[in-house]
C-alpha cells in the first residue's frame, strides 16, 4: 500500500478522486492516521449534499464520526489505479531482490511494495 505522505503528494500534484466502491482512504489529524477505510455500498458510502461529497460510515454506531467531508481524507490509490494514471508512460513492473522496479518511458522507480513504486512514479512524472 503506498504511504500516507505519497497520498497526501498525489493529491498536491492535482490527482482527482472520483469515489467508488473498493477504493482505499484514512483520516488524518483525527488519532487515525492507522486506519485505512474501504468505500462500500454496505459500510462506506459516498453521498453527494449540495455539491459536496460526503463520505458516510454506516453501522458503526460505536463511533463518533459519522461522516466527512472528501475533503477532510486522503485517498490511497490501489496498484491498478496508479498504473492507469501513468498511462503511456509505463513501460513494465519486475520484482526484483525483495523489491518493485517500474520502469516509465524516461525513469525508473524502485520500491519495497508495488504499489509505492507506482506512486513513486507517478509523483515524478507530475513532478510533485
Amino acid at each position: 500500500m503506498i504511504t500516507i505522505e505519497q497520498a497526501g503528494r498525489l493529491r498536491k500534484a492535482g490527482v482527482l478522486w472520483v469515489p467508488a466502491a473498493g477504493d482505499r482512504f484514512v483520516v488524518p489529524d483525527r488519532d487515525m492516521d492507522g486506519d485505512v477505510f474501504v468505500v462500500s455500498d454496505m459500510t462506506v458510502e459516498v453521498h453527494d449534499y449540495q455539491g459536496t461529497k460526503v463520505i458516510g460510515f454506516n453501522g458503526t454506531t460505536e463511533w463518533a464520526l459519522d461522516s466527512i467531508e472528501q475533503r477532510e481524507v486522503i485517498w490511497l490509490p490501489r496498484e491498478e489505479q496508479l498504473r492507469a494514471l501513468l498511462g503511456e508512460h509505463f513501460r513494465t513492473l519486475e520484482a526484483v531482490a525483495g523489491t518493485y522496479r517500474v520502469e516509465l518511458t524516461n525513469s525508473t522507480h524502485i520500491a519495497p511494495d508495488a504499489e509505492q513504486a507506482y506512486a513513486q512514479a507517478v509523483i515524478h512524472l507530475l513532478g510533485a
